[in-house]
């Protein structure tokens, strides 16, 4: 009997051993390897979001960097518009002004018992561009580009999401010399 039990004993002790065997050949043969590729599949989600919210982040600044420079484009296209305009209004009424002025220059010679000395005296022929304009009149013309460059730095700053306003050296000045305001002597004749 003591031999069965002695055998007994051992096959226990086998089975034992390769139970605890296969607990820890399962423990390092599939719970571990699992465990570091959910690990590592972790990691490379964490990576990868990293990633894409990086991506997400410069395309933002990407676009809104484009959307300042369109918005900045816009301006000066703006203010270039404001400052064509005016010079074309101003430019339109020194030809008006040296239209009238050959035509009454005209009638005035038309008369027989004028002479033409004596018409250019009385009737002057102011010049065709870059003329004195009456103040009124210029001074009109200054507002209404002043006023169209204000219009034109609300957009930019409505496109800006309300932004600090640009600097005042930042809107040219552009007038030209000889378009400055005539004195009130030479806008009587206007």
């Amino acid at each position: 009997m003591a031999g069965r039990v002695d055998t007994a004993l051992k096959l226990a002790l086998a089975a034992a051993a390769l139970i605890a065997g296969s607990g820890v050949g399962y423990y390092y043969g599939v719970v571990l390897p699992a465990q570091a590729a959910r690990e590592e599949a972790r990691e490379s989600a964490e990576r990868d979001a990293e990633q894409a919210r990086q991506k997400a982040a410069e395309k933002a600044q990407a676009e809104q960097q484009q959307r300042q420079e369109s918005a900045q484009l816009e301006y000066q296209d703006c203010l270039n518009f404001a400052e064509l305009s005016y010079k074309e209004r101003w430019t339109a009424s020194c030809h008006a002004q040296h239209e009238a002025d050959v035509a009454a220059f005209q009638d005035c010679s038309d008369n027989l018992f004028a002479t033409e000395e004596g018409c250019r005296a009385k009737h002057p022929i102011r010049p065709e561009r870059d003329c004195a304009l009456p103040g009124p009149t210029a001074q009109s013309y200054s507002d209404a580009r002043e006023q169209r460059k204000n219009e034109c730095l609300a957009r930019l700053q409505a496109a800006q999401g309300g932004g600090q306003p640009l600097p005042q050296q930042s809107v040219p000045q552009m007038a030209p010399q000889p378009m400055q305001q005539a004195p009130m002597s030479q806008a009587a004749g206007y």
